[in-house]
């Protein structure tokens, strides 16, 4: 399913590929809102060299900014580019205020085109060297030009979450469930609305939810459990696991890794063809292939990123290629069975299912949202879900993965931090500090939103499920995490 380039992320969380374009009187200019600090020094050098524009600044930048392990993981020229093929997707932004919750860390809000607000979190390490560990980007709001809220007890940040949530249902823009986690104990576990709208049946704190893009990260573990055991390297092209995929330029030039940093220049599934295409004819994770595959590459492998569902679904068949099993048999197996997520599936839309929560929609097709009556999404999601999305869990299953991602049961130490820290992995490799990193993932499509967020810092997990439009469940997560980094340590 489909899934904003964007995602929500705890505070600490870090992903180190994001893009950033400032609108400033000079290059100089950035530095005036910025503390006269290591951190501070840091991210006003980093928007110059983004002003700039160049490859050469950004390299100069990341260089002298990243540690030195960091590099050896992946170059500054290759960080550097990384960043310069996605500049646009957020439009030029203006920087409208600045933070510093602590010596390691600087947040950063910033105004876009047609007023979006964006918030960027630079982690570093400790001084004098005060590296660039990470930065993460996340919507923002009106609320974060206030800064920061107040602090917190964890009884107070769970209260507010649960108020806002009451206030959401009772507004008819949340249904759902809502888990708050620590060191993976339930802190706060609840349920809203209705599951099945025609028949009244509520929603339970155990309810089978449509994951959407949520179920990439599984694919992309599969991949990682097939990459540590020698059945497939990162670095492999399609054609060496597909070698009859249709498009034969696809076949010779796309990496593994490529199409799992959506740097593939494979296009997507969805439009005129899959909106035309019966969905009771979509079942198998092959079943997609035709709706994309034979198609031209968008641009050159590695020279620019674009999200792409069509992407995983390739991911998905060399997952089945190279284990020998189908796809969700292989996931079902070794990332389900194995994490202990018991109710977890790609449920079949026309098999039924106990205690699945329906999807109920304002959006038609993909693309009008309305205000008419929700209808169920039947008309807009396939029979089965891919390896780009489409799967079910409960929110008790997506704490349960969390704790045996984080507790190495899914992936070795290094594949995990791979996942985690985004790392570069290397069987016997030492993993250092793995009390940083974290995820942010979440997925949306008509009737279907769903977040999960980890932060291993502190331990806090915080999962949203939602049967209704995107951002139900992205909105109240929002709320939700920035009520939990409110909360006095």
């Amino acid at each position: 399913m489909r899934e904003c380039l964007r995602r929500p992320v705890l505070s600490t969380v870090l992903v180190l590929a994001v893009t950033l374009s400032v609108v400033a009187p000079a290059a100089d200019a950035p530095r005036a809102g910025f503390p006269d600090t290591p951190a501070g020094r840091r991210v006003a050098a980093f928007f110059a060299a983004y002003l700039s524009g160049t490859e050469e600044s950004l390299a100069a930048f990341f260089s002298g900014a990243i540690g030195p392990e960091a590099l050896k993981q992946r170059t500054a020229t290759e960080r550097a580019r990384r960043i310069v093929a996605m500049r646009g997707q957020l439009g030029d932004v203006e920087v409208r205020r600045v933070d510093a919750p602590s010596a390691e860390q600087l947040v950063v809000v910033t105004e876009g085109p047609e007023k979006r607000l964006d918030k960027w979190a630079f982690s570093f390490g400790p001084p004098p060297d005060a590296f660039l560990l990470g930065i993460g980007v996340d919507d923002a709001d009106e609320s974060d030009l206030a800064g920061p809220p107040p602090p917190l007890t964890e009884a107070q940040a769970l209260a507010q979450i649960a108020k806002a949530a009451d206030e959401a249902a009772a507004a008819d823009r949340f249904s759902g469930v809502v888990l708050v986690a620590r060191d993976g104990k339930p802190l706060l576990h609840r349920a809203w609305g209705l599951a099945n709208r025609e028949h009244a049946v509520p929603n339970r704190a155990d309810t089978k939810f449509n994951l959407g893009s949520i179920n990439k990260l599984f694919t992309k573990i599969a991949i990682g459990q097939l990459a540590e055991t020698g059945r497939l390297s990162l670095d492999d092209t399609i054609g060496k696991h597909l070698p009859s995929y249709p498009n034969a330029e696809a076949a010779q030039k796309v990496t593994i890794r490529q199409l799992l940093d959506m740097q593939s220049g494979i296009g997507d599934f969805f439009g005129e063809e899959f909106d035309a295409t019966p969905k009771d004819r979509l079942r198998r994770n092959a079943d997609f292939l035709p709706l994309f595959a034979g198609k031209p590459l968008l641009f050159p492998p590695g020279t620019d990123r674009r999200y792409s569902n069509g992407g995983y679904v390739v991911l998905g068949e060399i997952v089945a290629k190279a284990s020998g099993r189908d796809y969700h048999d292989y996931v079902r197996e070794n990332v389900y069975a194995r994490a202990g997520m018991t109710d977890a599936d790609s449920f079949e839309a026309d098999v039924p299912a106990p205690n699945l929560a329906e999807g109920y929609s304002r959006i038609r097709g993909f693309g009008e949202r309305t205000e008419g009556p929700r209808r169920r999404n039947v008309y807009t999601r396939p029979a089965r879900g891919s390896a780009a999305g489409g799967g079910y869990a409960t929110a008790p299953d997506l704490l349960r993965f969390a704790t045996a991602l984080l507790g190495d049961r899914l992936l070795s130490a290094p594949f995990t931090e791979w996942i985690v820290a985004r790392t570069e992995p290397a069987a016997g490799k030492p993993v250092g500090d793995r009390r940083r990193g974290g995820l942010g993932v979440a997925g949306g499509a008509p009737g279907i939103n769903a977040a999960l967020e980890v932060d291993r810092e502190t331990g806090l997990v915080l999962v949203v499920l939602a049967n209704d439009d995107p951002p139900a469940a992205e909105t109240l997560a929002k709320k939700a995490r920035r009520l939990l980094d409110a909360i006095r340590r």
